[in-house]
C-alpha cells in the first residue's frame, strides 16, 4: 500500500523529512518545552514518576485497547486513561484506568472537553 510522502519537519529551519509534523529531534524538544511551560504545573506534579510506574505496569497487563475490544478490534494499547479524570476526583487506582489506544484515547479525551477548554468571549 502506497504510502504519503514525507514533509519537511515544522521546526523553524529544520529541512529533515518526517510523517509527523516534527523530526525525532525536534519533537523531543517540544514536548520537553511544553512540559515545562505550557502544562499547568498542578498537572506536573500529578504525573511524575510514581505515575509512570502505574502506567506501566498497567498497560502491560492490559496491552489491548479496551474501547477496541468492546467494538470487536485488537489494537494494541499506547496509553493509559483515568476514566474520571485526577483534577475532577479521580485516582490512579486500577479501577477508574483504562488502556487505549492513540485515536481511541484523542476522541474519548476531545470528548470530554477538559483538555481543550473553548474561549469565552
Amino acid at each position: 500500500m502506497p504510502t504519503k510522502p514525507k514533509h519537511p519537519c515544522a521546526y523553524p529551519g529544520c529541512p529533515e523529512l518526517t510523517n509527523k509534523r516534527y523530526c525525532d529531534k525536534h519533537q523531543k524538544m517540544v514536548n520537553q518545552q511544553y512540559e515545562r511551560y505550557g502544562r499547568d504545573p498542578i498537572e506536573r506534579l500529578r504525573y511524575q514518576r510514581s505515575w509512570k510506574k502505574i502506567r506501566n505496569t498497567y498497560i502491560h497487563t492490559h496491552p489491548l485497547c479496551e474501547e477496541c475490544l468492546r467494538q470487536g478490534k485488537t489494537t494494541f494499547a499506547t496509553e493509559v486513561h483515568h476514566i474520571v479524570p485526577l483534577g475532577h476526583g479521580g485516582t490512579n487506582d486500577w479501577d477508574n484506568l483504562m488502556s487505549l489506544c492513540k485515536p481511541c484515547h484523542s476522541r474519548i479525551t476531545a470528548q470530554m472537553g477538559d483538555r481543550w477548554p473553548t474561549k469565552k468571549l
